[in-house]
C-alpha cells in the first residue's frame, strides 16, 4: 500500500524559507519519479516540481523557478522541497505525489494520497 507522509510546513514571513519533507513507503521509491504539488484554498492542485528517479533531472513551474529546489534521498525513501524567497501566493497545502507530472492540468482529478503539509506565507 502506497503511503506518502509530508511534513515541514508552517507559518513563515514573506522572504523566508522552509524545507518540506515526504517519506514514502509501499512502492519502489528509488525507481519512480516524484512530484510536489500544492493546493490553495478553493483552488485545484497546482503542479510545482517533479524529479526523476536518479535525482538529477528536475522541472519546475515558472512561478517557483529559481526559488524552490526539489531533491531526494533514495536510500531513505525521502523527497524534499527547499523553498526560499517565499511569497504570500505560495500559501497552500503541499503534497508529494508518486509519478511524473509537468503541468497542473495533468493533475486534474488526482487525489493526493498524503494528508499534505500546510504552508502559510504571511506577515
Amino acid at each position: 500500500q502506497v503511503q506518502l507522509v509530508e511534513s515541514g510546513g508552517g507559518l513563515v514571513q514573506p522572504g523566508g524559507s522552509l524545507r518540506l519533507s515526504c517519506v514514502a513507503s509501499g512502492f519502489s521509491f528509488r525507481t519512480d519519479p516524484m512530484t510536489w504539488a500544492r493546493q490553495a484554498p478553493q483552488k485545484g492542485l497546482e503542479w510545482v516540481s517533479s524529479l526523476y528517479s536518479g535525482g538529477v533531472y528536475a522541472t519546475y513551474a515558472d512561478s517557483v523557478k529559481g526559488r524552490f529546489a526539489i531533491s531526494r534521498d533514495n536510500a531513505k525513501n525521502m523527497l524534499y522541497l527547499q523553498m526560499s524567497s517565499l511569497r504570500p501566493d505560495d500559501t497552500g497545502v503541499y503534497y508529494c505525489i508518486q509519478g511524473w507530472y509537468s503541468t497542473s492540468s495533468s493533475l486534474s482529478g488526482l487525489r493526493p494520497l498524503g494528508q499534505g503539509t500546510q504552508v502559510t506565507v504571511s506577515s
